[in-house]
């Protein structure tokens, strides 16, 4: 689907487009019917990076791209993202204001000079572009736009205005984020008193006549759920500065003036319910939003989401004229120095008259480290600016907001009481006629099938409460079920089950919101389960929480058997050492140190044991895994969490993509049960009990926020240089061998050569087949994938070839891993290729780069897969039918053959305890189909034989009459 939507952006749209055929605002109906469809962030983000390097392969010149929408839509961040992979330049609408005052934002913007600037780069000519400075109101300075960048980005809430489309070859319409978010809270807040169109105008009131009717020009539209993520979150400690500490050098230090207010909405309580309340952040004349007091506390930790996004003036003046209230507002005065990815900021609050030192980062160890270094112990502070501020109004006695504060401020992670829960003697009663958690295909929608135009649907029907309202429940344990450890009086209360299911950055934070609430009514140890299929993304929700919570996790993969892993029976239950589990579980809830097993992959073996004791100071354990969440195990866990998507559901979505092409149309459950033959019996009805549902849509290949930025090239580098570029004191090696196998689908059509986008690549090491899906992108030397392997099983693999997949390409290599916790280096030696390749790998992009040059690799960097390398070397006479090496063919026969006896013999074992199980009903089928099959005998000779005695009686009567 992605080469056919790229290739209708070429023939829609672009300059080419403009100039055989004029267009004007109100004449759109060529493009809006050509295209009528809108995608996800990171499939946009995916489709804008392929068509933008396509378009700069077919033609000459400079390359133009638009991205609008409306303020808070997240355009900005789909135009840095871009920029940091394709390296070109992004031209901000905001630099172009000619003033400030309270005039239509639209008249304030220099149309003429960016025509001007965009007409000089398309025929070949620097140019010079403004640059705004948001404090001092006014220009202050140019900077030089060069035409070798190759690519330009105009990026701003009128990017597609009539003057300027005639001069992009690809616009771009960015819709959703805080955009729909604030639309879905104002209305749920205010109710259905005003229609949707009186609350836009309020809040957005230049959004539908002057923005909306430009973005259906766009020949990709991207519909944003994004609002708020902890995927990213951002970890802080927060202290008073008694002493002025001083800072470093007065050039690295960066001093900001903000003015924060919240607003209550109209129909809330006099109750302070902070949560419910909208923050609103003046930086100059710039003002960001965010729904709630969105954070976490943990410990000494607090933890926000990256959830803040900008927002137009005339949105607070909306939502004031809407009848929401401000409730409390302050300046918040901040000098702050910044080095690495940690930040420490002096932060003077006017209202409280108190400095207060924050201390941030991104990841938690590191915070807690530095503070360590720098000799701050606290006392720590965990609340917020706000809340201080109510807790001080209420020790003055003002209640000048009409606020009522009489136990408190509420905060976040301050579950309700217990005796406020309703009192249900069984927890299975809360969930009822539970039904299959599945995500749904990335489907094209049509605009005739949206309810609202798609510029302006908010994403969901009502609007969810920021902070989870976790009840627990009086549980007694059936007899008839049996959990690996006896149950006790901690045991007899439960928490109840959320009716939803949800995204994964919703998920993420009600589940670390019930481990707090958990801790806080039950006490330490807390034990959570993280069940779901292979490649649903358990294992990366399982690290990301307890990066948020700080505690271990460990995989139920450390507890196979080595006989039936020796056989790939990965997602058999039979696999796991339910004895030793039950123990170690055993001894983690009594809090007694445990050993836990160490399991080696490669070998087929456990190769030893790791103690493992939960302290009070984390009393939180994490266990996650296909059978996490099986009734054996489940009910010895205080927290279920059931997690579905991912790789697994992109993988049924890729099959019937390749089915449909060779006409051939399958059900996403005809290709589950034959791809992932195990989930729907034995996986999915575990699921459906769990506290927490997770719908994981996230694609790690589209996505930008989960790039692995790598260099490759096969010069020869020797070992001590690669030494010399690693961090010494955190340097590790390993070595890996691997087998990459290709499985096309028979019948797709094919251009004469095997090519990487046509298959499914399926990875063997260190006995996991690992799955990938989709071509990674190609931007430059760089190749730009994911961060992590996506492990399946093998009848998963057995299930491809089940449908019609051939194997049609074998690769077997050896690796040497060299890393220090920033740069990995692979150096790869491929059978039959006589220099081995080296790759650098890292999340960032710089030291990526300056890591290759320090090695001396720059000028012999080759974007080529393996897969290509193979195949260049190989001359056509050499080759089979399938494009590999003759001599290949039958060592990849046996590998085929390897892994369909192993997925049909797993699929047997489950098989065989049914049929042994229902014998007496085989018995009766078999006797009730003799019956009818005696039936429909009967009734055919019946017929016959009336039939026949009909005959005989006309004869008969013939001859007597002939007589």
């Amino acid at each position: 689907m992605d080469d056919e939507v790229v290739q209708r952006v070429f023939q829609e749209g672009g300059r080419d487009f403009f100039q055989q055929q004029p267009s004007t605002s109100s004449s759109s109906s060529s493009i809006l019917q050509s295209l009528p469809l809108h995608v996800a962030f990171d499939h946009g983000y995916y489709l804008l990076v392929k068509s933008i390097q396509e378009l700069r392969e077919k033609k000459d010149g400079i390359v133009t791209v638009g991205i609008g929408g409306p303020s808070g839509s997240g355009k900005t961040s789909l135009a840095e993202k871009v920029a940091s992979v394709i390296g070109c330049t992004v031209i901000a609408m905001e630099d172009y204001r000619d003033s400030i005052d309270d005039k239509n934002e639209l008249e304030t913007l220099d149309f003429d000079a960016l025509v001007q600037n965009l007409e000089d780069l398309i025929k070949g000519k620097d140019t010079l572009v403004p640059v705004f400075d948001f404090q001092q109101k006014r220009r202050v300075d140019t900077k030089m736009v060069k035409i070798s960048s190759g690519v330009v980005i105009v990026d701003g809430t009128y990017a597609l205005h009539a003057r300027l489309r005639s001069l992009l070859d690809i616009r771009v319409a960015v819709v959703g984020g805080v955009h729909f978010s604030l639309l879905s809270k104002v209305r749920y807040d205010i109710g259905d008193s005003c229609s949707l169109d009186y609350l836009i105008d309020s809040i957005f009131p230049l959004f539908r006549k002057h923005i909306e009717p430009d973005l259906h020009h766009a020949q990709i539209r991207i519909n944003n759920s994004f609002v708020s993520s902890f995927r990213e979150a951002i970890y802080k400690l927060k202290c008073k500065s008694e002493i002025v500490t001083s800072f470093a050098q007065e050039s690295e230090v960066q001093k900001d003036n903000f003015i924060e207010m919240y607003l209550r909405p109209p129909s809330a309580s006099e109750e302070a319910r902070i949560n419910d309340w909208i923050k609103v952040r003046q930086a100059g004349i710039r003002y960001y939003l965010s729904l709630g007091d969105q954070r976490i506390v943990d410990k000494h930790f607090i933890i926000r989401p990256k959830a803040e996004f900008e927002v137009g003036r005339m949105t607070l003046g909306g939502l004031l004229a809407l009848g929401y209230n401000v409730v409390v507002s302050y300046k918040r005065a901040s000098t702050a120095v910044s080095y690495g990815n940690l930040s420490l900021s002096r932060e003077t609050i006017d209202t409280l008259g108190e400095t207060f030192l924050v201390l941030r980062g991104t990841d938690r160890k590191s915070v807690g480290a530095e503070a360590l270094r720098m000799g701050i112990s606290g006392p720590w502070i965990t609340k917020s600016y706000l809340e201080l501020i109510l807790e001080r109004k209420v020790e003055q006695n003002l209640n000048c907001c009409g606020i009522t504060l009489v136990a408190g401020v509420p905060r976040l992670n301050t579950p309700p009481l217990l005796q406020q829960s309703p009192v249900i003697t069984n927890q299975e009663k809360q969930i009822v006629a539970p039904k299959p958690i599945r995500t749904t295909p990335n489907i094209v929608t049509r605009l005739e099938d949206l309810s609202q135009p798609w510029t302006r649907s908010p994403t969901k029907s009502q609007m969810e409460p920021m902070v989870a309202t976790w009840h627990f429940t009086s549980f007694d344990a059936p007899p008839s079920v049996s959990s690996v450890v006896d149950s006790s009086f901690r045991d007899n209360i439960r928490l109840v089950p959320m009716p939803d299911s949800y995204d994964l950055d919703r998920g993420l934070l009600l589940s670390v919101q019930a481990i707090q609430a958990l801790l806080e009514n039950k006490g330490p140890p807390v034990i959570v389960g993280i069940g779901g299929p292979s490649g649903s993304g358990k294992t990366s929700l399982a690290h990301k929480m307890a990066n948020i919570v700080g505690c271990e996790v460990v995989s139920l993969e450390s507890y196979f058997k080595s006989e039936q892993v020796k056989d790939f029976k990965h997602d058999d239950f039979s696999s796991l050492d339910l004895t030793l589990l039950s123990k170690n579980i055993a001894d983690i809830t009594n809090s007694r140190r445990t050993k836990l097993p160490v399991f080696d992959l490669e070998t087929g073996t456990r190769c030893g044991f790791k103690e493992l004791e939960v302290s009070e100071e984390c009393g939180v354990i994490i266990f996650e895994g296909v059978y996490a969440l099986h009734p054996e195990i489940r009910q010895s866990l205080d927290l279920w969490v059931a997690v579905v998507g991912g790789v697994h559901s992109h993988l049924i979505s890729r099959v019937q993509r390749d089915k449909s092409r060779v006409g051939c149309f399958m059900s996403q459950n005809e290709i589950m049960m034959t791809v992932f033959p195990m989930f729907q019996q034995h996986i999915e009805p575990h699921l459906v009990h769990a506290h927490v549902k997770i719908r994981n849509d996230f694609d790690p290949v589209l996505s930008p926020e989960s790039s692995l930025f790598v260099l490759k090239s096969n010069k020869q580098v020797p070992y001590q240089d690669i030494l010399s570029i690693l961090e010494s004191t955190k340097f590790c090696s390993s070595v890996q061998n691997f087998i990459d196998i290709y499985f096309r689908l028979s019948g797709l059509p094919a251009n004469g050569q095997l090519s990487d986008s046509d298959c499914i690549r399926v990875r063997i090491c260190e006995g996991r087949f690992a799955v990938l899906i989709r071509e990674p992108i190609r931007e430059g030397n760089f190749i730009i994938q994911p961060k992590v392997d996506f492990d399946i099983s093998v009848s998963t693999v057995a299930g491809l070839l089940n449908l019609g997949y051939q194997a049609v390409a074998y690769i077997e290599a050896s690796a040497f891993i060299y890393q220090d916790g920033k740069i990995l280096i692979e150096v790869d030696h491929l059978q039959d290729v006589p220099s081995p390749y080296i790759q650098i790998k890292g999340a960032n992009k710089e030291a990526v780069t300056a890591a290759g040059s320090a090695l001396k690799l720059d000028g012999s960097y080759t974007t080529k897969s393996y897969l290509q390398i193979v195949l260049e070397r190989l001359p056509p006479v050499q080759r089979s039918s399938s494009g590999i090496h003759t001599q290949q063919a039958a060592r990849l026969q046996e590998l085929v053959e390897f892994i369909q006896s192993q997925g049909s013999s797993n699929s047997v074992s489950e098989a065989s305890p049914r049929r042994n199980g229902s014998s007496i009903d085989n018995v009766l089928d078999d006797m009730q189909s003799r019956i009818k099959r005696l039936e429909r005998w009967h009734t055919i000779n019946t017929v016959l034989w009336t039939f026949l005695m009909s005959a005989l009686v006309g004869y008969s009567l013939y001859q007597r009459k002939r007589q």
